[in-house]
């Protein structure tokens, strides 16, 4: 079965039909650290757009007077490493934390080794300045993109708390912890939709992150046709969270992404990639045998799935070939709530048109409850990854004990 039967691809994330977005500077802002007032009415004007709450307006604000500090194009002089330095590695490149030198500002600095040719590059760098205009307190901030010694690199906001596939080495993610990371997630994806025209194209764990002030933004979303195109044959690996329809060649649209959203919620909630599906000698080594329990923060232990048991590897288009010809993943029954299921269930339709869209995700039952009964996300990071919280939190309350 590993046999390519059905010729299938993996095809570059970009929409046939994207027209481009023409770029523009940075936006400024005003607030106590003396930032210059130039653009106080346009910013003021996107935040109130975007439905911020004030301390979403005050942390944004913060940023974007930070990041005009730094004045100008970014370039390779300007940063030094930092000890802890690898973040991550990945298909795409490696991401190292830096230091810039002359703001002192903490980066995250993704690295891309491409061989192009000066017009690729520079339509690159051109495509990525969509990035500056990019501002929401879902989606990770942006400092600038340059090209150095045959490698793109794009500087990022630093997220302490890591993405959530480098959480998952360590545990899986409770359900409660979920449906307020799911909230976030898909209102990031509305937010580039509707505001920018912008699909994502890669949701997966490892491009949602989190940090010690409680934060979710997603990153690594397709702004560049140019980059998704010259990085379309660099991927090696086992796991794939691309939708059936769109390994067969279609159109890419937003449904793809509900279904990547989905095929991440079930990886996060059962602490291992879900195809194929884990048998029930596995699930027992997760949940324990015959378990019943409606899960919460409380009874989840760290390491419970660690064991190194599970259904074999799959080669890639063995994989792909499952994805497309296999019902889909789904919770396994008796371990989490019923609108968790019906949520992901929901997600994980073959038929992208019976996927619905994020209006659906942000109606549903589960959603509903998330928002309403708030999580503390920052003491939940800083437990998992041994942090000091940067803003209150109710880590002594029965949310992240």
């Amino acid at each position: 079965m590993s046999k390519n039967k059905l010729n299938l691809t993996l095809p570059p994330g970009v929409a046939d039909n994207q027209q481009p977005v023409s770029p523009s500077a940075p936006l400024s802002a005003a607030s106590d650290t003396g930032c210059d007032k130039l653009s106080v009415a346009s910013l003021q004007e996107q935040l109130d757009r975007v439905g911020m709450d004030d301390e979403q307006r005050k942390r944004m604000e913060l940023f974007l007077c930070q990041k005009e500090k730094i004045g100008g194009e970014l370039s390779d002089a300007d940063f030094e490493k930092m000890k802890d330095g690898e973040l991550g590695a990945g298909n795409g490149g490696v991401v190292m934390k830096v230091k810039h030198k002359s703001s002192g500002l903490i980066m995250a600095r993704k690295l891309i080794h491409l061989e192009v040719k000066p017009a690729i590059k520079k339509q690159i760098i051109r495509e990525l300045k969509i990035l500056h205009e990019c501002n929401h307190a879902h989606i990770v901030g942006f400092y600038g993109a340059f090209y150095s010694d045959g490698e793109i690199s794009i500087c990022m906001e630093y997220m302490d708390g890591g993405s959530l596939d480098l959480i998952l080495q360590k545990t899986r993610i409770p359900e409660p912890i979920l449906g307020t990371i799911t909230a976030a997630v898909v209102k990031g994806l509305i937010y580039l939709r509707e505001q920018h025209s912008i699909i994502h194209r890669d949701v997966k764990p490892s491009n949602i992150l989190v940090n010690s002030a409680g934060e979710i933004k997603i990153c690594d979303f397709g702004v560049s046709g140019q980059l998704i195109d010259s990085m379309a044959n660099s991927f090696v690996g086992t796991r794939s969270y691309m939708s059936p329809e769109r390994l067969q060649g279609t159109q890419y649209t937003l449904q793809s992404d509900i279904w990547s959203l989905g095929l991440s919620l079930v990886e996060m909630a059962i602490g291992m990639y879900p195809i194929p599906a884990p048998d029930a000698k596995t699930l027992a080594s997760i949940f324990g045998p015959g378990s019943q329990t409606t899960e919460t923060i409380e009874n989840i232990e760290g390491d419970v799935f660690a064991n190194g048991n599970g259904p074999r590897p799959m080669a890639i288009f063995e994989l792909l070939d499952y994805i497309v010809n296999e019902p889909p993943p789904t919770l396994p029954a008796g371990i989490f709530s019923d609108a968790f299921k019906d949520f992901v269930d929901g997600c994980l339709k073959k038929n992208p048109h019976e996927r619905g869209d994020f209006k659906r995700l942000m109606d549903h039952q589960w959603i509903k409850k998330a928002e309403s009964e708030p999580v503390d996300i920052a003491g939940w990071v800083c437990k998992i990854k041994g942090l000091t919280p940067t803003t209150p939190t109710r880590m002594a309350s029965n949310s992240a004990s």
